[in-house]
């Protein structure tokens, strides 16, 4: 009885599966299938990462005799742990959603925090096409391309001078 109880309480800290699995499939082809062993996996790594930034979390509102954590606190502890890549792109998604919250909060309805997430989503991938015209991420591969081609100006130059 006692591995029931305590395989629950495990089970307790983790996202639900389904949710896990949804997400994996909207980032897979169409016909690409996950196994069960995946989608556990996934869903053990996901559960601990989020313990990991909460912690650090925590621990800013403790020193700051605070008692719960807000957005500012998750993106102070994603730049502790060295996450600070997905800080921009982190900061933009939570500013939206604060405008979505804030609009929602003048017209007198309360919009449900997924109604929420939607529209900052929406927003930040409207800001994206709008920009640059470019995906989030795809920074890296232009700065791959760059130092490729400065690879091939520097080899051009050495054959100059040989």
């Amino acid at each position: 009885m006692e591995a029931d109880g305590g395989e629950n309480k495990e089970q307790d800290r983790y996202l639900p599966i389904a949710n896990i699995g949804r997400i994996m499939k909207q980032a897979l082809p169409g016909e690409a299938k996950i196994s069960k062993e995946a989608r556990e996996t996934v869903q053990e790594c996901v559960s601990e990462f989020i313990s990991f930034i909460t912690s650090e979390a925590s621990d800013k509102c403790k020193k700051g005799n605070r008692k719960t954590i807000n957005g500012d606190d998750l993106l102070y502890a994603l730049n502790q742990l060295g996450f600070d890549r997905y800080i921009d792109n982190l900061n933009l998604y939570y500013g939206k959603y604060k405008e979505a919250q804030k609009a929602a909060d003048q017209k007198g309805g309360s919009a449900s925090n997924a109604e929420l997430v939607d529209k900052a989503h929406e927003a930040v991938s409207k800001s994206m096409r709008g920009g640059a015209g470019k995906k989030a991420g795809s920074d890296s591969e232009e700065e791959e391309e760059d130092e490729d081609d400065e690879e091939e100006d520097e080899g051009e130059e050495d054959e100059g001078r040989a």
